[in-house]
């Protein structure tokens, strides 16, 4: 019987910012979705200013320079975690 091994790679491949909701595409496939409520610097910026993204800390955080903003995947992925019981 064979196993099939799941690669992690919490690295983003892309980010998207809707009017309501940050969503962070990892490279192995997985979506992140949060608020946009949680990004107040986000929120508030134009949708040029949200599209100009980019790759920080070899992909494990994004950078939007026009609004200094950093986010982390790490945050990402705790906050979209199941709560334990």
């Amino acid at each position: 019987m064979a196993i099939s091994a799941v690669r992690i790679d919490e690295r983003a491949a892309g980010v998207e910012v809707t009017d309501d909701e940050l969503i962070v595409r990892l490279r192995d496939g997985r979506r992140l979705a949060a608020p946009l409520d949680w990004f107040s610097r986000l929120k508030a910026a134009s949708p040029e200013q949200r599209a100009n993204w980019q790759e920080a800390a070899a992909g494990l955080g994004v950078h939007w320079p026009d609004i200094d903003e950093d986010i982390g995947v790490a945050g990402l992925l705790r906050a979209s975690a199941p709560e334990a019981a």
